[in-house]
C-alpha cells in the first residue's frame, strides 16, 4: 500500500521524544526497578490472582463471594504515535483495552489518563483524542466515566481500564506447555512505520487499520479454542514478550521467522533506518536468551520492533491467525529462530 502524506495542522509526533509504546522503559531496567515489589506473607489465601511475579499483561483479583467472577486491571498510556489527534485517541485507547482482552477478560469501565502541555498545544486537539478514545471505548463496549489530567510538557494519553473475568478461564502468560503451537493474531512493523511518519509525515493506513482494530475477537477465539496462555505485542517486541512467556511457563520457544505476518512497508522501513531505540533496546536484552541461527539482521528487528496496539500471541491455534512456531521443552535458550 502507497503511503499517503496528509498533514495534520499541529505534528504532534513532533512534541515527544519517542512514539506510543517504543517509549517504554527498557524491559530489563523494568524488571530491576519491580523486582521484589509483591506483598509480604502468604499468598495462598490472596484474592490476587495475577500480580507482578510473572510481568503479566494486567492485575486479577478474585471477587470476595461472587464464584465465577474476578476484576481485571491496568493501565497504559503514551506520548503521541501518530500525528492525527482521532486517531491516536483510538489507537491509546486500543492499546489500553488489549491488556483486559490479552487476560481473556471483557472490559466493563475505563477513565482517561491524559497529559498536556496546555501552553504550546490547543485544547480542540485534546478533544479529539479524547474522542478517539470515547469512539473506541464504545465500540467494544466499554464505558468511559471521566478521568485525570495534568498539564505536561510532552502529550500523554491512554486509560485506566477495569474489566471482567472468569477466574476459571484466564489466559495467563505462566501456563504455556510444550507442544502447543503459537499463534500471532496482528502482523508485525508497527513501529518501524510509525518511527517511519514520526520523521518524514507519511501516513500508513495500513498500520492505522491495525493499531485501532480490538483484540476482542482475538481473545473470544482463543478462549473459545481452549487457550489458556497468551500475551499481547507491545513495546518490548514480540521476542521480548516472547521470552516473558516462555520464561514464565518454564519451556522454550521455536519460531519459524518466514511465518510471522508482517505489514507493508515494514522491512523498507527497516532497509531505509527508521528503527527505534526502543526495538535496539529490545534486542539488546533479549539476544542472550535467543539462537538467532542465519536469521538475517533486518529480520532480528523487525522481530524486536517495538508495538504499538499489536496483536495478541497466543499458546494454541487461533481461527484465522497464522503460527508461527510452537513451545518446546526448556533448552538452553528460550527462543530459538529457525
Amino acid at each position: 500500500m502507497t503511503p499517503t502524506t496528509r498533514q495534520a495542522p499541529v505534528r504532534l509526533t513532533q512534541f515527544a521524544h519517542g512514539g506510543g509504546c517504543a517509549c517504554k522503559i527498557p524491559p530489563g531496567e523494568l524488571e530491576d526497578v519491580v523486582s521484589g515489589l509483591t506483598p509480604s506473607g502468604p499468598a495462598t489465601d490472596s484474592p490476587l490472582l495475577v500480580g507482578l511475579a510473572t510481568g503479566d499483561d494486567a492485575a486479577v483479583v478474585a471477587l470476595p463471594g461472587q464464584q465465577g467472577t474476578a476484576v481485571v486491571s491496568t493501565a497504559d498510556f503514551f506520548t503521541p504515535v501518530v500525528d492525527d489527534p482521532y486517531d491516536w485517541g483510538r489507537i491509546a485507547a486500543a492499546n489500553a483495552l488489549s491488556d483486559v482482552y490479552a487476560m481473556g477478560g471483557r472490559p466493563i469501565v475505563a477513565v482517561n489518563l491524559l497529559a498536556w502541555p496546555r501552553d504550546r498545544l490547543p485544547f480542540e486537539l485534546a478533544r479529539e483524542v479524547l474522542r478517539g478514545g470515547l469512539d473506541v471505548a464504545t465500540e467494544a463496549g466499554c464505558h468511559v466515566g471521566g478521568g485525570h489530567s495534568v498539564d505536561d510538557p510532552e502529550p500523554k494519553y491512554g486509560m485506566a481500564v477495569t474489566g471482567l473475568a472468569d477466574p476459571a478461564r484466564l489466559l495467563r502468560n505462566d501456563t504455556g506447555r510444550a507442544g502447543l503451537p503459537l499463534s500471532l493474531t496482528k502482523p508485525l512493523g508497527l513501529g518501524v512505520l510509525n518511527n517511519r511518519h514520526k520523521a518524514t509525515g507519511e501516513r500508513f493506513e495500513q498500520a492505522i487499520a491495525t493499531m485501532t482494530a480490538l483484540n476482542r475477537d482475538a481473545s473470544v477465539a482463543a478462549l473459545a479454542a481452549g487457550a489458556t496462555c497468551a500475551t499481547d505485542v507491545t513495546g518490548f517486541g514480540l521476542l521480548g514478550h516472547l521470552h516473558k512467556l516462555a520464561r514464565a511457563s518454564g519451556v522454550s520457544a521455536v519460531i519459524d521467522a518466514a511465518a510471522v505476518p508482517l505489514l507493508e512497508g515494514a522491512r523498507e522501513a527497516v532497509r531505509d533506518g527508521y528503527v527505534s531505540g526502543g526495538t535496539r533496546r529490545n534486542l539488546e536484552w533479549v539476544a542472550p536468551y535467543t539462537d538467532f541461527g542465519t536469521t538475517d539482521a533486518d529480520t532480528r528487528l523487525l522481530l524486536a520492533d517495538a508495538q504499538t496496539s499489536g496483536g495478541l500471541l497466543v499458546a494454541g491455534e487461533v481461527p484465522g491467525a497464522p503460527v508461527i512456531g510452537e513451545l518446546v521443552p526448556l533448552g538452553a535458550h528460550s527462543i530459538v529462530l529457525r
